[in-house]
């Protein structure tokens, strides 16, 4: 008998069919043996729904009261799909959160996992029972409900496999795994059966939404396989897994793109020790990721600090940096909000040069100018303007040879 943890997003439990049809899913595993464990999201559109009724009522809405709000849209999903299995006349348990205990941070509407109390599961799975448990949220030491942020239900999940030691996490979704760039986009994007961890957290963080970048980091820390698939076939899906020889042979394994970009600057600030401090400690202690840096030097021993956050963060950002700049003697903040990054990922990038020089000039040749430039070992990202984001991620998907009939361009 194995112990399996299977997490549904939102679109396979958008309505009551679709959470009767995951139902029928679920006990045909059961079926076979195995101890289930089920993680569920909200239904699509819900918690959009609960940000919009959040906003009529608080421009920037309290964050303790924000996840009271946006953890009841789980709370729906589990209860229902509970209900579905006894109407098939099998056992399960539905659990929010803070009854699992899954202990959290209070960084509300953000928080992260501190550690889970396996305790309660154990005991309903030791009584044949599917238990099924709300993602996305968690509880403080004092009680306060807190919610993960968007794709924390895949965090629940890798977080709950690992805790339980299960065999395997299943991340059920509306596509069929994780493909070589957006289907959407590109018409040759294929599907990759196997992607290593780092490659995944790359393509987390470089906006690809197929899985939430922390519970791929997780998975990694544990060595927890995780098979992304889809909730509407039966065929394999993307095993997220530890590298191997073959992927070390491939060169670039995806294109990722993010529209969700802001670029702010702040000009002439004096070029002395602690300026940087000054400038992204505020910013981080609000809860707000800085991406790209870049960092000018003017004449006069002043510089130049150009970076970017989330669209989402923008305006947040901007109060913080405007008072910011003004405790500092800055001259001017400015700011962009119509731009996005496209970004090239692979661990073959190790072992090949050139890779970096390629994609600008696949760029340059498409006539579009690079602002702003990011690497590491397995990534190249650039910051482009927005509107020609679709064209920049088909002409470096078609550069790599990463379609079907894509030839690559010589180096």
């Amino acid at each position: 008998m194995a112990l399996v943890v299977q997490k549904f997003g939102g679109t396979s439990v958008a309505d009551t069919d679709k959470i009767k049809g995951v139902v029928d899913r679920v006990l045909k595993v059961r079926d076979q043996g195995n101890d289930v464990v089920v993680v569920l999201s909200a239904m699509a559109g819900e918690t959009n729904r609960f940000v919009e009724l959040a906003s009529k009522m608080q421009k920037i809405p309290d964050p303790r009261e924000m996840d009271v709000l946006l953890a009841s849209g789980e709370q729906v999903t589990v209860a229902l799909f509970a209900m579905g299995v006894k109407a098939r006349g099998g056992k399960a348990v539905s659990l929010l959160g803070d009854q699992v205990r899954i202990l959290t941070d209070d960084t509300h509407t953000k928080a992260r996992i501190r550690d889970i109390d396996t305790g309660k599961i154990k005991k309903l799975l030791a009584d044949g029972n599917v238990v099924v448990v709300a993602g996305f949220q968690g509880v403080t030491d004092d009680g306060d409900l807190t919610t993960l942020g968007r794709g924390g239900s895949d965090t629940t999940a890798v977080a709950l496999a690992c805790a339980l030691g299960a065999d395997s996490c299943e991340i059920f979704t509306d596509v069929e795994g994780v493909f070589t760039t957006d289907p959407n986009i590109c018409s040759s994007a294929r599907k990759i059966d196997r992607i290593t961890y780092d490659e995944m957290l790359e393509l987390a963080s470089l906006g690809a939404k197929v899985l939430d970048i922390r519970s791929v980091g997780i998975a990694k820390k544990y060595g927890l396989p995780v098979h992304v698939r889809s909730t509407f076939t039966d065929s394999d899906g993307t095993w997220v897994v530890k590298e191997d020889e073959v992927m070390e042979s491939r060169m670039v394994s995806g294109v990722t793109y993010s529209k969700n970009e802001a670029r702010i600057t702040v000009a002439r600030v004096p070029d002395t020790p602690g300026i940087a401090a000054r400038i992204f400690t505020p910013i981080s202690e609000a809860g707000i990721v800085v991406d790209m840096i870049i960092q000018n030097a003017r004449a006069g021993e002043m510089t130049d600090m150009t970076f970017t956050v989330p669209r989402t963060d923008f305006d947040r950002a901007m109060e913080i940096v405007r008072k910011v700049a003004d405790e500092i003697g800055a001259e001017r903040v400015g700011s962009a909000t119509n731009i996005a990054k496209v970004s090239i990922v692979g661990v073959g990038m190790r072992n090949h040069a050139g890779i970096a020089s390629t994609a600008f000039k696949v760029l340059s040749d498409e006539g579009i100018n690079i602002r702003m430039i990011s690497t590491s070992e397995i990534k190249v990202s650039c910051v482009i303007e927005e509107k020609y984001t679709e064209l920049a991620v088909r002409a470096l998907h078609d550069a790599f040879g990463l379609g079907d009939d894509a030839p690559p361009v010589e180096e």
